[in-house]
């Protein structure tokens, strides 16, 4: 068995009975989106049941599980899907549907030996926020969905060398810090399908092709925050067979200065954004990129308090 299936199996052991307690280092930092932050391990517990209270039949639904070693030779096991199930009772205020309801999860948690010592993680709470009719965001510019697996439907069943896939990523990320004005068409046609998809989170949505991801995402984000810097050298990234994951904690550092990216004009405010990505690479080109933002954070940081405003919405 190879070191990549055996981490897998401890992630997947902890999740099937809900304790991380049982396999995690006593000083194994969690970090969750906002507004939980970094929690120790009572602390996540804590957060974990709560969610059960409000999902009394939670289900978690893995869609992609990756594993591999970052440059820094740190083993990772990457998770993305969603928790789903009848939406019973509230959840950080956020009003239950009494109906099926689903919120994506980004994982990446880091393992040494048997031990987890390290868990970044982010949930879609906007997501929960739309299905629960308590929308207190800018609309979209991207399609609001929930948001598919693969399309080859291989992602439960990822092996293999991810040098190559790797390198198409990389490449793809050094055009982009090359171009801070914006990355030409032509230049994304080298790393990206034409019929690529894009999926955001809720708040920014889905951009499908090229074109479709410039104009409703790419575009705004520059023109608000042109000098956006990717803190790479900070971040995580680790491949295998056909897929990539990055993780940083944060992973991009900006200033807000011009647009309306999300309904918010720029004033010079300084941002730090958590943004944990999954890519899959298909001939040599990115096919697929899952993308979750930690958008709660953002909006914390420009001092809005979304979930105030959600209660303001449905109060």
């Amino acid at each position: 068995m190879t070191e990549e299936q055996r981490a897998k199996d401890l992630v997947r052991g902890f999740r099937a009975n809900g304790h991380l307690a049982d396999v995690a280092a006593a000083t194994c930092p969690v970090h969750l989106a906002h507004p939980f932050e970094t929690l120790d391990l009572a602390g996540y517990q804590g957060v974990m049941e709560a969610l059960a209270i409000a999902f009394p039949d939670l289900e978690r639904r893995v869609t992609i599980e990756i594993a591999g070693r970052d440059a820094a030779g740190q083993l990772w096991v990457g998770q993305c899907g969603y928790y789903c199930g009848l939406f019973a009772a509230p959840f950080v205020d956020i009003p239950p549907t009494g109906r099926m309801a689903a919120m994506r999860f980004h994982d990446f948690v880091r393992v040494e030996g048997a031990r987890v010592v390290e868990m970044q993680s982010l949930w879609d709470l906007p997501e929960l926020m739309l299905q629960a009719g308590a929308w207190p965001l800018a609309p979209s510019l991207g399609r609001e969905w929930q948001v598919p697996g693969p399309a080859t439907q291989d992602g439960r069943r990822v092996a293999g060398d991810g040098a190559a896939a790797l390198a198409v990523v990389g490449d793809m990320l050094a055009s982009l810090g090359n171009d801070p004005a914006g990355t030409p068409r032509a230049v994304m046609a080298q790393h990206w399908h034409e019929d690529c998809s894009w999926y955001g989170p809720s708040g920014i949505g889905t951009a499908r092709g090229i074109d479709g991801f410039r104009r409703h995402h790419q575009a705004p984000f520059l023109e608000a925050m042109p000098d956006r810097r990717a803190l790479v050298e900070a971040g995580h990234f680790f491949a295998e067979g056909d897929y990539v994951g990055f993780t940083a904690w944060p992973g991009m550092a900006c200033t807000l200065t011009g647009g309306t990216w999300l309904g918010l004009p720029g004033a010079g405010q300084e941002l730090a954004m958590r943004s944990l990505d999954f890519w899959r690479v298909d001939g040599g080109k990115i096919a697929e990129n899952w993308v979750l933002v930690d958008l709660l954070h953002i909006y914390d940081q420009l001092g809005v308090d979304v979930l105030a405003r959600m209660r303001e919405v449905t109060g």
